[in-house]
């Protein structure tokens, strides 16, 4: 129900994702009018719900008051996977009351202080890289930082396979003398952490790392995530609207767009943002991915191929394993908020 679109992308999105994923089953949940042209649906069930949350309403509007509402009665679903099946929630719908619904249903894992946002970025190795946290969390200790690390590399061990991860950390420099307090002594728990073989640190990074794909994982605080996703985001939509403009230039123009037309297509695509489309909320005692509000059918499409991808490579259970070893290693760094 959520999103800018609503059910006018989600319902064909869905449609899309059953016919490609023949071995998936999909819960809709919504409001009955809504999900109407869903019946009958092969593979599919509809779950009725009498409210939503919008875009506008507060945190506090979708725990208390709105509690029939299709965001909650997702997250219900995934709380009784063992009655429902369900095995993964996904969302178009306001960022903060999924996460704050999330963590009232699902619960954080243990040793988890905070659940982060990751989504993942194309690099030029023909990869992408995994970073985290987008805007969860504005501000962050460095045992934040130091658990949205392992929370990343259990994430890419899981969906791909990579036994050991490099994480990077955020800086405006590679050295390690650069960077606010907060930075500096995160920094120093990474390296415990590698040093102990917890995971493999490779140290600093810079934003133009990520696209390099110097390292699989990159951490950061929600602030400075949020802004790098939105910029990168604003790139993409600039390139395509670059393309479409030196078709209406003059003839020399036109021809030599013609020409590199093929490259720019492929590059074009390559950055696309709605490939990427779906950022695990890691942390939580469920799989919750959230998509793009402003998300087509194609984006929201890839959302659910990302949350039916993690359900199938056990991604809470990699998280779990991973982070509470990893903890108890670490001196100084048991929950604080949880």
């Amino acid at each position: 129900m959520g999103g800018d679109h609503g059910p006018t992308v989600t319902l064909p999105a869905c449609r899309a994702f059953l016919d490609s994923h023949p071995g998936a089953e999909l819960v809709l949940v919504g409001t009955e009018a809504a999900l109407a042209p869903a019946a009958g649906w092969a593979r599919c069930t509809r779950v009725f719900a009498t409210e939503v949350v919008t875009m506008d309403d507060s945190v506090e509007v979708a725990l208390r008051r709105k509690r029939d509402s299709s965001l909650r009665v997702a997250l219900q679903q995934v709380k009784d996977g063992d009655a429902t099946g369900v095995q993964a929630c996904v969302s178009a719908g306001n960022t903060g009351a999924l996460m704050a619904v999330a963590r009232y249903i699902l619960k954080t894992l243990d040793g988890v202080d905070r659940p982060a946002i990751a989504t993942v970025m194309p690099n030029r190795n023909d990869g992408y890289t995994t970073v985290l946290d987008l805007g969860a969390n504005v501000d962050c200790t460095p045992e934040h930082l130091l658990q949205f690390a392992v929370m990343g590399s259990a994430l890419v061990t899981a969906v791909d396979g990579k036994a050991e991860p490099v994480v990077g950390l955020l800086n405006i420099g590679e050295e390690a003398i650069k960077g606010s307090d907060t930075i500096k002594r995160a920094g120093e728990l990474l390296r415990a952490a590698g040093e102990a073989g917890q995971i493999r640190f490779h140290g600093n990074v810079e934003g133009n790392d990520i696209f390099k794909g110097t390292v699989d994982v990159v951490v950061c605080d929600g602030f400075v995530g949020n802004v790098l996703l939105k910029t990168s985001e604003g790139l993409a939509s600039m390139l395509s609207d670059f393309i479409k403009q030196e078709f209406t230039r003059g003839p020399f123009a036109k021809l030599a767009a013609l020409v590199a037309l093929p490259v720019l297509n492929r590059f074009k695509r390559r950055v696309d943002p709605r490939r990427y489309n779906g950022a695990a909320l890691l942390g939580l005692r469920g799989l919750v991915f959230k998509s793009h509000g402003s998300a087509d059918a194609y984006a929201f499409e890839a959302a659910l191929a990302r949350a039916h991808e993690a359900a199938a490579h056990r991604l809470v259970d990699r998280v779990r394993d991973m982070i509470v070893p990893t903890l108890r290693a670490m001196p100084g760094t048991a929950p604080q908020d949880a």
